[in-house]
């Protein structure tokens, strides 16, 4: 039996510093940084329409585009071209994955601390490493010119949040047509409960809302999953024996549900539920969930990561 590799434990960041593909820039760093753009607001695609018998427009739906982030660094290594050449080939690799760059599901990330801030994350594509001049390479001082486009314009904590829930642990089930949980138990000795103990608390820290990953084990049929705060509804009218999965993503520009990592079952979400708004709004809300399950072993597996509109 072949033992999976661990992955590495993420490089922790010190406040002024990006990390990209494993390769730290920023304060304290051989790769000092000159300038960023792109901190600030993402870009906007306003909806306005043209008024087609007079002045001006109608106003429609402002959205957001990409969030470009461009970084003026260079690579700075006293006498030795040799390690200036290996960072910057790193670099390259960095924009080469393919897995972030020939998969439409794939993203590259940027990380980046803030000072007061813990590490937050930024999702996309890593679309420019440029050695703008090989002048003084031999010195060891590249200079380079850094582009990320942040598909996603929101920025993530780097913790991630987790939550597990099994049948017996749901929360009161929202109204409608079947909510029931199983195995059917006795009731619990009565007696005062502080909610704060109550296992379905999800926190987004943030000042946004978030996107949740979730996965429902079998065996189980006709899973219900809920927020009580939004009323958003996630329905699926389908069965899993013991040891199989469903995950569901629900993030905007990456919604799908996938039986065993493989076979796409979004056809059997019921119409009400939608992946792309079933988020996570800030503060405190709770997640309940719903299911038939004789065996009482099943279980639900929400994450998510905190999401803020800046760095």
């Amino acid at each position: 039996m072949t033992t999976p590799l661990k992955q590495p434990p993420p490089i922790d960041l010190a406040p002024w510093q990006f990390e990209i593909g494993g390769v730290v820039l920023g304060k304290g760093t051989r790769i000092p940084i000159g300038n960023i753009e792109g901190l600030g607001s993402p870009a906007t695609r306003p909806q306005d329409v043209d008024n087609p018998t007079g002045d001006g427009t109608y106003p429609g739906q402002d959205f957001y585009g990409p969030r470009t982030v461009r970084i003026e660094a260079g690579i700075k290594t006293p006498g030795d071209p040799t390690a200036a050449a290996d960072l910057l080939a790193r670099l390259e690799l960095a924009v080469d994955d393919p897995a972030a760059r020939t998969r439409p599901e794939g993203r590259a990330v940027l990380r980046g601390r803030w000072p007061g801030h813990g590490i937050r994350r930024l999702y996309g594509r890593l679309r420019r490493v440029e050695a703008t001049s090989t002048a003084n390479a031999i010195n060891g001082w590249i200079p380079l010119d850094i582009e990320f486009a942040g598909l996603d314009p929101r920025w993530y904590s780097d913790d991630l949040s987790q939550l597990t829930l099994s049948l017996d642990q749901a929360a009161h089930p929202t109204p409608g047509p079947r909510a029931m949980s199983a195995p059917l138990r006795a009731p619990a000795a009565c007696g005062s409960a502080d909610p704060a103990d109550r296992p379905g608390w999800v926190t987004n820290l943030g000042k946004v809302a978030t996107w949740p990953s979730l996965r429902v084990h079998g065996p189980v049929a006709k899973p219900r999953i809920w927020n009580t705060v939004t009323g958003r509804v996630l329905e699926l009218d389908l069965e899993l024996g013991a040891g199989e999965w469903v995950e569901m993503e629900t993030r905007p520009q990456t919604c799908w549900a996938l039986r065993n990592g493989k076979t796409n079952v979004a056809n059997d979400l019921t119409p009400q539920s939608r992946l792309d708004l079933f988020a996570i709004p800030p503060g405190r809300s709770e997640i309940g969930w719903s299911a038939e399950d004789p065996t009482g072993t099943c279980r639900l597996d929400v994450s998510w990561r905190s999401a803020y509109t800046a760095l």
